[in-house]
């Protein structure tokens, strides 16, 4: 079983930070206010951050994809 994580689009994030608010592993962190960023260690691949995006820039991918 392939394991998934969140993957926010850092060139189309705007770092509103609702996905740091909504996920509830505490897992995303906007990053010096400029684009969100995920951290894989406390993803769990729920998709609470990807629905909750109003910019719509986050996706649940392999881990293997995520840089």
């Amino acid at each position: 079983m392939t394991k998934k994580k969140a993957r926010p689009d850092a060139s189309r994030c705007v770092a509103c930070g609702v996905c740091k608010k909504e996920c509830p592993r505490g897992a995303i962190s906007i990053y010096k206010g400029c684009y969100a960023v995920v951290n894989l260690d406390l993803c769990v691949a729920c998709g609470i951050c990807a629905k909750a995006c109003p910019a719509d820039v986050i996706d649940i991918v392999a881990e293997s994809e995520v840089n």
